[in-house]
């Protein structure tokens, strides 16, 4: 492949990316508005006692969504707490997929195995090349 042909599928990747970054804010900012009227309307609606209404051909109506977490640093004792209340089955553990390719990097650097013979059969592992771009100085 000749090396302008190269140069030019750069200079468009380049291009999408910086198009990507940019809707990315504008989406960003888009999340913020919509959160901001979101709230307003909710509120107005709340404080006109007004559970749904039609306008132009679409309902908008109050919804309420519950969201819990566990208090920082209790996340352990939460666990504790609901497998002995009989809710185990809520409390599941995961490994960070993250968390595991770094493992199996440092791993690999240590022993010089793909995966650690200990670990065959229970890990599946794939690389992605992929292009870097940075800034030249």
């Amino acid at each position: 492949m000749e090396q302008s042909t190269i140069f030019q599928m750069a200079d468009r990747l380049r291009e999408l990316q910086e198009q990507k970054k940019e809707r990315e804010a504008q989406v960003k900012a888009l999340t913020t508005e919509i959160e901001r009227l979101d709230l307003q309307l909710s509120d107005a609606m709340a404080e006109a006692e007004l559970a749904k209404f039609t306008r132009n051909g679409s309902t908008y109506y109050l919804k309420s969504r519950l969201f819990a977490s566990p208090v920082a640093g209790r996340k352990d004792d939460l666990m504790v707490i609901l497998k002995a209340h009989g809710y185990g089955s809520l409390v599941t553990e995961t490994v960070n997929a993250n968390t595991l390719a770094a493992f199996i990097k440092e791993q690999r650097e240590a022993t010089g195995e793909d995966v650690p013979a200990w670990l065959d059969g229970t890990v599946n592992t794939f690389e992605k090349v992929s292009i870097g771009i940075r800034k030249s100085q």
